[in-house]
């Protein structure tokens, strides 16, 4: 324990009316490591002053049976109830949202088999507590250690046996990998099956303990092609893969290449009907593709960012409200910056002020189309069971096409004629 948590832990011991107010001050690592230091009185007191919120904080930076120390302490039974169910349905939530990496994985992948002890422990009262959690659950403990609440690595059990019961465990510390439960599903993958550790310890945002995964049992869900599955991490299972052969990519791509023939006549409609505008400003034939091409563009960067998205795990319809607005204001701002430059060229090259205020806003309404339509488009193929990586880019190219020139032939009628 740090000079600071013991000078915090006498506070709280002798000083009743500043006990809350220096157990605060401390970050919740912190409050946890003095916690179990103080005698079960004054954790009781502790206990009782605390909100519901703030014990399931603390609760969570303990191993299982720290816990369940701690809350036989509270003597409100509903609250106690209230503070369990609280605290199993965070961890289950994080844990959930961590075994993303595969579609088979289960909580039981998961072990919360381990002891959280600081590192100024002996190995004499070390040894205590492993026996004590041996004879709860018939399981000897993965050995977890903390300096003041933070994971700092594990003492082997095989160390300790032969480790003098005076010594303590910070002189056994071995490192141990960990990873957020919160990580891209790639970063995942790579630590399961790359890493020569035999576990792995899944760390919550705020470096708690969430869980122990042994790195054995998560490669047998991958066999011995972890990066291929991330077809079937993604929900793709029936998507294209690189190497198939020749008829299952004709199979998988004619129809949609037939589709995309028929919406193609779409973006030919609007020019048809600015004929008029086109016979008359025959300069902005030279534009189409300006539009045309950037628009395309812009939603490619944003399908792009959407399929990588998918495939790992992070996003779906239901939560990229957030992404689709980012996507609109960074294609907002693209489309100022672009249209400008090329107003300032159209305006110098044409000498058309007003051809080029046209070309402007046409450039910005093609970008702000591009952003919606790259953003959306993957993410409903893919809610309604479609490759969303071979169907999108039909449908985005169509929308933004035929907007595109919408925009130029429309804004050029009502400014310039």
């Amino acid at each position: 324990m740090s000079d600071k948590s013991k000078a915090v832990k006498k506070t709280i011991t002798y000083k009743p009316h500043e006990r809350m107010a220096a157990l605060r001050n401390l970050s919740v690592p912190e409050q946890c490591a003095v916690f179990l230091e103080l005698s079960p009185y004054v954790q009781q007191t502790i206990l009782r002053k605390l909100k519901t919120l703030e014990i399931v904080d603390l609760l969570d930076h303990m191993d299982m049976q720290q816990a369940e120390h701690a809350l036989a302490k509270i003597g409100d039974a509903k609250r106690r109830a209230r503070i369990v169910k609280r605290l199993k349905g965070e961890v289950k939530e994080k844990m959930e949202y961590f075994l993303r990496f595969h579609p088979q994985a289960s909580l039981e992948i998961i072990t919360f088999n381990y002891v959280f002890l600081s590192e100024t422990k002996t190995v004499a009262v070390a040894a205590d507590v492993v026996d004590e959690h041996y004879a709860e659950t018939g399981k000897y403990p993965e050995i977890l250690v903390h300096r003041d609440g933070e994971l700092v690595g594990e003492v082997a059990l095989s160390k300790m046996v032969r480790a003098r019961n005076t010594a303590t465990l910070k002189k056994l510390i071995q490192p141990i990998e960990t990873i957020g439960y919160q990580a891209d599903v790639s970063e995942i993958i790579s630590k399961l099956t790359d890493t020569d550790q035999r576990k792995l310890v899944v760390i919550d945002h705020d470096t708690s303990v969430l869980g122990v995964v042994y790195a054995n049992a998560a490669r047998q869900l991958f066999g011995h092609l972890p990066g291929e599955s991330l077809y079937d991490f993604a929900g793709v299972d029936d998507s294209e893969r690189p190497f198939d052969n020749i008829s299952r990519k004709v199979n998988s791509r004619y129809r949609w290449l037939i589709l995309n023939l028929a919406t193609t006549f779409l973006a030919s409609s609007v020019v048809l009907i600015y004929q008029d505008t086109l016979d008359a400003l025959t300069i902005l034939a030279i534009y189409m593709p300006v539009i045309a091409g950037m628009g395309g563009n812009a939603a490619t960067q944003t399908f792009a960012i959407m399929v990588r998205g998918i495939t790992l795990g992070t996003i779906s319809l239901k939560n990229a409200a957030p992404a689709i607005w980012n996507e609109l204001a960074a294609g907002l701002l693209n489309g100022i910056i672009i249209g400008a430059i090329v107003a300032l060229i159209s305006a110098v090259w044409n000498g058309e002020p007003l051809l080029g205020l046209v070309v402007a806003l046409a450039l910005i309404g093609a970008h702000l189309v591009a952003a919606v339509s790259g953003a959306v488009v993957p993410l409903f193929m893919k809610h309604i069971g479609k490759d969303p990586a071979a169907t999108s880019t039909i449908f985005i190219s169509t929308v933004t096409d035929v907007m595109g020139l919408f925009f130029l032939l429309g804004l050029a009628t009502w400014i310039m004629l």
